[in-house]
């Protein structure tokens, strides 16, 4: 089964943003012109999926209010925020069966659609998650040593080198069995780097982390570097 829906994640705090997160959310703050979240609504409209939902927690009325109109779906996590992977679950009954994409809203992509290229390269056969991960060359603004290890087939390992951009498939029917109701898809993915069914895609072109502030103007040059 090809997958057919995107689900935003959006309900963070923003807490590495600081003081430009004090009176409204992470994904409306700025990046080139428009907000950070359209940046992702622009990838994930691009593939047409049947639907894209996005979950709100840390003041969630701005929110709400730009991207209600857009035709988005609203997933409300309350009282508690729930993590990716509780985020996930809860939003479920939205998203529809089958696989899923999932996309942050705090990176800015330049080169290939990511979700593009994880729908031409999934195979259900094979995969339980495919990641698209960031060679450290075309990483902007990212400080850590990386979270994969590549195999020739494609499967993921943990270790220094490729960095999670925040894009994946993912089959989230093993979610329902996590006792927790706040959860990382970090846990999901352990199962599935033991049963060998965790895959990465080398992405081609460049990300920027725009979680912290300095991100920001890094984005913002990426971009404008992309335009010449």
């Amino acid at each position: 089964m090809k997958p057919d829906a995107v689900m935003l994640f959006a309900a963070g705090f923003g807490t590495r943003m600081g003081a430009l997160t004090r009176d409204r959310p992470k994904p409306l703050i700025p990046v080139a012109g428009r907000p950070l979240i359209d940046h992702a609504l622009a990838l994930a409209r691009d593939i047409a999926p049947a639907r894209i939902v996005a979950n709100l927690h840390y003041l969630p009325e701005p929110l709400e209010a730009h991207l209600a109109p857009l035709g988005i779906i609203l997933s409300h996590e309350q009282p508690q925020i729930l993590d990716t992977g509780g985020g996930l679950r809860a939003a479920l009954p939205l998203l529809g069966g089958g696989p899923v994409f999932t996309l942050n809203t705090d990176a800015v992509w330049v080169g290939p659609n990511p979700l593009r290229l994880l729908r031409a390269a999934w195979d259900p056969l094979r995969m339980d998650a495919l990641l698209t991960c960031i060679p450290p060359a075309g990483a902007i603004g990212h400080a850590g040593t990386g979270d994969f290890l590549a195999q020739p087939d494609g499967r993921l390992r943990r270790g220094p080198g490729l960095i999670y951009g925040g894009a994946q498939i993912v089959k989230p029917g093993a979610l329902s069995e996590f006792g927790e109701a706040a959860f990382s898809l970090n846990l999901l993915w352990d199962r599935m780097l033991k049963q060998g069914r965790l895959f990465g895609l080398s992405y081609p072109g460049r990300w920027c982390d725009v979680g912290h502030p300095e991100g920001i103007a890094l984005a913002e040059r990426m971009l404008e570097e992309s335009d010449v």
